[in-house]
């Protein structure tokens, strides 16, 4: 999904639909700096690799679903901590976890679950030029799952 904005080069007014989309962009753009920043840290945290890969626009389309998620809460994305997991085969471990707010009290939880490619190009390559590379290159699927788990009841329940 790409977002464009529509401005009009006759009317120095901002409509309403063109802050919407700006803002949305802002908090795409935002959360998706928040997320390659969590797998940063969990990179040098977590992984004993070399490096990791991430399919090209992984973290702004996680952005727009956690977003997506957010909409209707009664506190929006201020409301929700993020727990970011990560699936090995069978392993399966704890990222990183992010409060979205701080001064709101969590009103309901996502957990990602990030998965391994274990079908990409470092799949090819020989054991001992993986072991070369610090333990080789983890790379991060396309693939992911995200749960939502309401910490409230509504009227709707």
């Amino acid at each position: 999904m790409e977002i464009i904005t529509w401005t009009n080069q006759f009317n120095n007014n901002v409509g309403e639909s063109e802050v919407v989309l700006d803002s949305e962009v802002l908090a795409v753009e935002a959360l998706s700096k928040r997320f390659a920043d969590e797998l940063k840290k969990a990179k040098r945290a977590q992984f004993a690799c070399g490096e990791v890969v991430l399919p090209a626009d992984l973290t702004r389309a996680l952005a727009r679903d956690v977003l997506a998620k957010a909409e209707k809460e009664p506190c929006g994305l201020k409301g929700c901590t993020i727990f970011i997991n990560f699936e090995s085969g069978e392993e399966r471990r704890r990222l990183s976890v992010v409060n979205c707010d701080p001064s709101t009290p969590t009103t309901f939880e996502l957990y990602l679950t990030l998965k391994q490619n274990v079908n990409g190009w470092n799949h090819f390559l020989p054991q001992f030029l993986k072991k070369m590379t610090r333990s080789g290159t983890v790379m991060i699927s396309p693939e992911y799952d995200l749960q939502k788990k309401k910490l409230y009841r509504s009227y709707d329940d």
